[in-house]
Order: structure tokens, then C-alpha cells, then sequence
């Protein structure tokens, strides 16, 4: 029996498959996949469609991972090689930050929007726990809502104690399949909870001694809505590693510099040191964000 399936759960050695009839059947991965896919710590991710054969005892074995719309990828973590895909064949996704507890994290933004851009996926940004902000979170939220929006990218603001906020959410996730990505601790299952009543998915606390999330979301899974649609509810990290990108095109990402860069000198200007380089010359004239900047400085050195 050979039919097209969807991955909607990962657990590392088994993968919970959904068919067409909604029928969820248990499927592993043959070695061969891993083999040949040396660069990649998981070959096969939430959101994948497969092909597989059922066994006798009820269980599937994934024969062929179809073509991929798109994916979100970062850098392996734990000193391995290559990338781990966080997620395949979505319409949008959503970084996930906190006002406090833990607090907004700058450079994770980016390195998420620069990764969004290379693999052409729709980026979206919520700055969640509202209701704990105080008037200088607010003003901060406000100036990254400015810039990011100015650059083409929807942003949200939320609160599980605010409902019209739930509710905006819930419109934007509507028909759509969605992920949110972030670090432990910024509310990513309590959204999904507040956004879908009666999943009742486990939530963490944030440890007083390190203000970060401990992990509650251990592995990654596709929830259907019952407006239309999926949402991917991922494990909290810590770091998000751009991967697989040359540093001659990495401000290709940034949308602030696809013009600038026409201007430089030399075809293969880093943007760094060069003379001549329009990208500095616009950062120069204030035409550029300074911290958009430090973080496109911060990325080029990471891809060393």
C-alpha cells in the first residue's frame, strides 16, 4: 500500500505519519536516508510529505521524502556538522519573543529573518507576555514594531491575558499552516493554548536562577485548528545558527541592502572593509539601522 503521507510529529526514531483519511500511523526512517543525507542531522521533518509502506503490524516505513516547498533550517547544535530542519512546507512563520522573562533577543530575530529570506518563507514577528511590560518595554516594542514593519514584516503584539490579541493571532494562523519558533520560556505553547481552547499542551515555568524557559515542548508537532489550518508547536532554542549561506549573498537577506549592494565596487563586497561599498556608505547616511547592521556584521563572522 502506497499512498502520500504528511509527518506531523518527530521524535527522533519514529515519526507519527497522518494520511488523507486523517488514519495516524507510527513510520520509521530507513538508515539509507540518513546515510545519504550526511549534511542534514534530520532527514525527514514535521511537515514532510512522504511515501510509505505499511507493514503487516500496522507500521509504516518511509520509502520517499517528496520534494520540499520550503524549509526553515539552522546550524546543528552540540558541535555537529550541517543543518537541522526545524520545519518543511509552511506559509508562514512566526519568531516568537518575549518582553520579559525572558527578555527580547535582537540578534535571534535576525538570524531567523535572514534564514526566512534565503529559503523563502514568509516571516512574521510576535513580541508576546504584553501584560508584563513596563513603559520602557513598551517604547522598545514599539521601535521594533516600526522598523520590522518598515522592512515588509508583520508584526504582533500578544498576551494570553488579552483576548483581542489572541483573537488577531488566531485570524493570521487561520487556513494557513503556521510555526512558531523561539526560545524556551516566550509562551509559544500558552499561545497555541490560548488560541486553541481544550489542547491543554503542557507549559514550562522560567528558572529563577538562569531568567531563561525551561524546555516543555520536547519535540515537534503539527496541531490542526478548528478555524482551518496548522500550527507547528516546536521545543525551545536557544540558539538559531545561519547555515548554508555564502557570505558574498548573505545581505541579499537583508532587505535594507538589496539596493545598496548595486553600488558597490567590487561584485563580491562583504559590506565590511571594502572601499567603495554602497551598503556602508548607506549605514553611514543613517539609511541603515545600526543594530540591523551589528547583526549583519555578527552573522558575516559567524559564517566563517
Amino acid at each position: 500500500m502506497n499512498s502520500s503521507y504528511r509527518v506531523i510529529q518527530s521524535t527522533g526514531k519514529w515519526y507519527k505519519v497522518s494520511g488523507p483519511d486523517g488514519q495516524v500511523i507510527e513510520s520509521r526512517l530507513p538508515g539509507i536516508f540518513r546515510l545519504n543525507k550526511k549534511e542534514v542531522t534530520n532527514p525527514v521533518a514535521v511537515g514532510d510529505y512522504v511515501e510509505l509502506e505499511i507493514g503487516e503490524d500496522g507500521t509504516g516505513s518511509i520509502t520517499e521524502i517528496k520534494v520540499r516547498e520550503n524549509y526553515v533550517p539552522r546550524q546543528a547544535t552540540h558541535g555537529r556538522r550541517g543543518e537541522q530542519i526545524l520545519v518543511a512546507n509552511i506559509d508562514k512563520a512566526w519568531v516568537v519573543q518575549s518582553v520579559r522573562q525572558p527578555k527580547i533577543n535582537a540578534g535571534f530575530i535576525d538570524r531567523f529573518l535572514v534564514t526566512c529570506e534565503a529559503y523563502e518563507v514568509h516571516a512574521g514577528i510576535i513580541f508576546n507576555k504584553t501584560d508584563l511590560a513596563k513603559n520602557n518595554d513598551l517604547s522598545l516594542i514599539q521601535e521594533f514594531t516600526d522598523l520590522y514593519e518598515q522592512l515588509g514584516y508583520d508584526v504582533l503584539t500578544t498576551s494570553i491575558e488579552d483576548i483581542t490579541s489572541v483573537k488577531k493571532l488566531s485570524e493570521q494562523l487561520s487556513g494557513k499552516t503556521s510555526v512558531f519558533i523561539g526560545p524556551s520560556g516566550v509562551g509559544k505553547t500558552s499561545l497555541l493554548n490560548a488560541v486553541e481552547p481544550g489542547l491543554g499542551l503542557k507549559v514550562g515555568d522560567i528558572s529563577a536562577r538562569t531568567n531563561k524557559g525551561k524546555h516543555t515542548t520536547t519535540y515537534a508537532q503539527l496541531v490542526p485548528l478548528q478555524n482551518g489550518g496548522f500550527i507547528v508547536d516546536t521545543p525551545g532554542i536557544r540558539e538559531f545558527g545561519v547555515v548554508n549561506i555564502p557570505k558574498s549573498e548573505l545581505s541579499l537577506f537583508f532587505p535594507e541592502m538589496r539596493e545598496p549592494r548595486e553600488h558597490c565596487k567590487f561584485y563580491n563586497c562583504t559590506h565590511f572593509h571594502e572601499p567603495g561599498c554602497g551598503v556602508s556608505d548607506a549605514y553611514e547616511q543613517g539609511e541603515i539601522d545600526a543594530d540591523r547592521y551589528s547583526s549583519y556584521l555578527n552573522i558575516l563572522e559567524s559564517l566563517d
